[in-house]
């Protein structure tokens, strides 16, 4: 029996995996984005369709830690400065778009469709919220992220997610569920709110940030997926022993370790099971969509799906004007933000277990915002030429913001922190990682902020910011690049001039076909110096000097130019000073400068 189960669950995840990556591969190659992709292969392999994959709900049950994963992530980006400069975007504009399109919705709904008050409060409070799943993927392919306009968008969309925690309190106040009922008062809730979140934040800073400090000093890089996962349930279970808001647990965890060192390590640790998870938590929902009540009231779902897109399109654009937005700006991210988005499933679900809503409402206010996501790529492409500003009024509008690191200095030991400081001297914005906490922790004690993470992971990179610095400097003193590893480096950030310290001539021959911007050998400056100091306290004559100086460059650089194309540390060696006028002295010349 045992056997059978995990044959049959072997093949279900055969059918999921693949259906998801099939219709994910398409929805994207079409502009649709991913977030659908992942609904339709749910509504194809599930009991409605195909039937190949059953038990949705049980399988819910698993998926919905993508959503705890998800506000983990939300947390984590979360550091108190860029929360304080975007304070007036996130909860002043956010606070009013989701207040003012929520109230604006349940009005449309109490009115047409004749639900209670109660149900169209639960219904169209997470139709205020729009998908940040669907959003942030179609800003970063159009490289408006760091523009004012991206940062706007993702103030609100940042809102919206806080807003969760509230939303489903609002729910399970209205909730007609005896179970519910008979639970602890508001009052006690509230308490264990607040001694949940402190307990939360005094262990994040007497107990998670030392663990990890730990599990660094040991090198254990592994040990950090298993403390991020750690980190991440732990905070869910203890919130959900309380009968509280597992998102919250897990919102609070990543806020009380947005500041520490090791936060953009757990970003790219934890990313990939909040990928899956998430995408997993989409497929479920396709599963449990009721098409058959879909397919009954066709024109009931569309007109709702309209009334929706018009709705919000109409307060966010006004919003924005009232935000002194230009209209076209104002319009982009009305028609932006105008869909239904993934937490509206979630707060669907609790509605339906509270007693406020039927569960075929629940299919099909799913079928409405799975058909506004839908919207929102074709909306963008049809409305292009009406939003672009003319040039004569761009006047730098979408120029990107330089708050983020234009340079990411990966290394911070003696050759590392002096690129680093010549750099901020010139008023570039760094990013610095490494991985000896000792060297975080002294760094910290002069000002410094170093985070802690292996610089030579992609996805490490990627959460630190590479996608958007103009420079990546790799300076620590580990030999492991070669042309290989830098190739994958500019494949992914393009538009990035790299530059690498190199530990010897056979690394710069390993580097040689490498698309990097320049390599620097790590003691051949400090040792030319060395060398014309001590000509110049014998006597030699500065001239002199200066000639012997360019003529060891010049052979220097012949010898290498031999090597790289030959691959053979002997070759060249007649370009060497010999001693004595003799043959040239050989020793060691492998490993000199």
């Amino acid at each position: 029996m045992e056997a059978h189960n995990a044959v049959s669950l072997v093949r279900e995840g055969a059918a999921l995996l693949g259906a998801a990556l099939f219709f994910v591969l398409v929805f994207r190659k079409f502009g649709l984005g991913a977030t659908l992709g992942f609904l339709v292969a749910g509504a194809v392999v599930g009991p409605e369709v195909l039937g190949i994959v059953g038990g949705a709900e049980s399988k819910m049950s698993i998926a919905e830690l993508g959503i705890t994963f998800l506000l983990f992530i939300v947390g984590l980006e979360l550091n108190p400065s860029r929360l304080w400069r975007m304070k007036h975007d996130i909860f002043g504009f956010g606070l009013l778009q989701v207040a003012i399109c929520g109230v604006a919705l349940i009005a449309v709904l109490w009115t047409i469709t004749g639900f209670s008050l109660a149900a169209s409060i639960a219904l169209g409070l997470p139709l205020a919220l729009s998908s940040t799943a669907q959003v942030l993927p179609m800003l970063q392919s159009a490289g408006r992220l760091r523009t004012p306009f991206g940062e706007r968008a993702f103030s609100i969309l940042l809102f919206q997610d806080l807003s969760i925690v509230p939303l489903i309190t609002i729910v399970a106040a209205l909730s007609r569920n005896p179970a519910d009922a008979g639970g602890p008062p508001g009052w006690l809730l509230a308490l264990y709110t607040v001694l949940a979140v402190t307990g939360l934040v005094l262990a994040g800073r007497f107990v998670l940030r030392p663990l990890f400090r730990l599990i660094g000093v040991l090198g254990e890089r592994e040990m950090f997926v298993f403390a991020g996962l750690f980190t991440v349930i732990a905070s869910a279970a203890i919130m959900d022993m309380l009968g509280l808001s597992t998102a919250l647990g897990a919102f609070v965890a990543g806020v009380m370790l947005a500041d520490s060192p090791y936060r953009h390590e757990l970003e790219a640790d934890v990313e990939p099971f909040r990928s899956i998870l998430l995408g997993l938590f989409f497929v479920a929902i396709g599963m449990m969509l009721d098409l058959h009540a879909i397919a009954e009231r066709p024109f009931f779902v569309i007109g709702l799906a309209i009334a929706l897109i018009a709705t919000k399109a109409v307060m966010i654009t006004g919003l924005g004007l009232a935000f002194r937005m230009r209209w076209r700006q104002a319009l982009a991210l009305g028609l932006l933000l105008s869909q239904g988005g993934e937490f509206g499933f979630v707060l669907f679900a609790q509605a339906q277990q509270a007693y406020l809503i039927a569960p075929e409402a629940a299919s099909i206010f799913g079928a409405v915002v799975t058909l506004s996501m839908a919207t929102t790529p074709f909306l963008m492409m049809i409305t292009r030429r009406v939003r672009t500003e003319p040039p004569s009024e761009h006047d730098g509008l979408e120029e990107p913001r330089q708050d983020g690191a234009s340079a990411l200095v990966v290394g911070y030991g003696r050759f590392g922190q002096t690129v680093a400081q010549m750099l901020i001297g010139q008023g570039i914005s760094v990013t610095i990682i490494d991985t000896d906490p000792e060297m975080i922790e002294t760094a910290g004690s002069f000002g410094m902020k170093v985070y802690y993470g292996d610089g030579t992971r992609l996805e490490m990179l990627r959460q630190a910011g590479a996608g958007d610095a103009q420079l990546l400097l790799f300076c620590h003193d580990k030999d492991g690049l070669d042309t290989e590893a830098l190739d994958g480096v500019h494949h992914a950030f393009p538009d990035a001039a790299i530059f690498v310290r190199a530990y010897d001539r056979r690394s710069v021959i390993r580097m040689a076909d490498a698309p990097i911007a320049g390599v620097f050998r790590e003691v051949r400056e400090s040792a030319i110096k060395m060398a014309r100091a001590a000509m110049h306290e014998v006597g030699v004559d500065e001239g002199e000097i200066d000639d012997t100086e360019a003529e060891y460059r010049d052979r220097d650089a012949r010898r290498m130019k031999a090597q790289i194309e030959t691959g053979d540390l002997h070759a060249g060696q007649d370009e060497m000073f010999d001693r004595d006028g003799t043959e040239p002295d050989l020793r060691e010349q492998g490993e000199c400068g």
